[in-house]
């Protein structure tokens, strides 16, 4: 009875521990997804900060 309850919780612990190693591929994978859109987003931020400085030079030298 013993070596039965042995074998069902290293089953148990070896499914969980197959689900945990999954869900760490998927973080991973998601983890690498959202750096990549991160990188992506950050010359477009740049680009979006000169272009409003450039108007609001703009907007005070008309004001001026």
């Amino acid at each position: 009875m013993e070596a039965e309850s042995t074998e069902v919780a290293v089953q148990r612990i070896t499914t969980e521990n197959t689900a945990l190693k999954q869900r760490v591929r998927q973080l991973t994978a998601d983890n690498r997804t959202l750096d990549e859109r991160l990188k992506a987003a950050r010359p477009n931020l740049r680009f979006q900060d000169r272009r409003i400085a450039a108007l609001e030079a703009r907007l005070a030298d008309a004001l001026c």
